[in-house]
């Protein structure tokens, strides 16, 4: 086995605590982590209510990102008027306060009653043969379920964005790499070198092209009917590693307190070699899970923030 094959297979190691973490500076995250951990030993159905109530806080609030969601949900679904607008408006934040004390159930609870949490679809779609897999996902607002509970059923390594503070830092790798007997990594979303080594390992890796990171590497196309900076890394990676694409989805079930999570068909076209007939089957993609569970998608990022030449600024 050579040292690249070596690296890739080496289990991710969560950093070291520093004893500076006990100083002042830190206690309003010690109170925050506690109070998410407490919250985390309630009945699902319970914690389901107070994510409720604590998106309808978020959404009082309002500010920016209220701005921002309104004006995403106005311009991907124009055949809706004002009320039914208010009302998707008012879901999509209940959703995101669930979501957020999903991150506690994801990063508190023993790994029983992660495993008793998920219903999965479609696993015979993963089956490697000894290939890579870039797992397609998109920003749902139950993504920390679901990067956890996939997980556990399949090695998979998961990209994420690191924490400029480092006591965050350290408690969101502890949690997240906690159930490491499966060799997942967890990967910086700008380590491509990294990306590249576990595909051509053989390893899947969890890939989430559906947010606006600029024009460097992205090029325009249609998404819910307008031109949006799309990445190209999904089709790059394929290109350069010979993976395939499974996209995935979740949805929380209310009435059975699960999280039905699928795979789906690998895309057997895919990349076509053309940078923007790939980014709209990339946003093809996302369009038809956000139109399957419109209101548990992440409306409050600027989705439309970079602008072709020309065009007006949309925020």
């Amino acid at each position: 086995m050579n040292k690249r094959t070596s690296a890739a297979d080496k289990p991710e190691q969560p950093l070291e605590f520093q004893l500076h973490y006990l100083s002042p500076r830190y206690w309003s995250l010690w109170l925050m982590f506690g109070i998410s951990r407490l919250i985390s030993g309630l009945p699902w159905k319970m914690q389901i209510g107070l994510g409720r109530r604590l998106g309808r806080m978020f959404l009082r609030v309002g500010g920016r990102r209220r701005h921002i969601a309104e004006r995403n949900i106005a311009l991907c679904f124009p055949e809706l008027d004002q009320q039914q607008r208010e009302k998707f408006l008012v879901k999509s934040y209940e959703s995101l306060g669930i979501g957020v004390l999903e991150v506690g159930m994801a990063w508190w609870w023993s790994r029983k009653r992660l495993e008793d949490s998920w219903e999965l679809e479609g696993l015979e779609n993963i089956e490697q043969g000894g290939k890579g897999i870039v797992l397609l996902g998109i920003h749902q607002t139950c993504i920390e379920m679901m990067g956890a509970t996939a997980s556990l059923a399949v090695a998979t390594d998961i990209t994420y964005r690191r924490h400029k503070n480092p006591f965050y830092e350290y408690i969101q790798r502890q949690r997240r790499t906690r159930f490491n007997d499966c060799g997942r990594k967890l990967v910086d979303r700008k380590d491509v070198r990294t990306f590249v080594r576990r595909l051509k390992a053989g390893k899947i890796m969890w890939y989430l092209p559906d947010q606006d990171y600029g024009p460097k590497q992205s090029v325009f196309a249609p998404f819910m009917g307008i031109n949006a900076a799309t990445v190209t890394g999904a089709a790059r990676l394929c290109r350069m590693t010979g993976s395939r694409v499974v996209p995935i989805s979740a949805y929380r079930n209310y009435e059975t307190g699960k999280y039905h999570i699928k795979f789906h068909p690998a895309w057997d076209d895919f990349p076509q070699g053309d940078d923007v007939r790939d980014a709209v089957r990339v946003n093809q993609y996302v369009e038809q899970i956000i139109r399957q569970y419109p209101e548990d998608y992440y409306w409050v990022h600027r989705r439309f923030k970079t602008r072709p030449e020309g065009e007006p600024k949309l925020y």
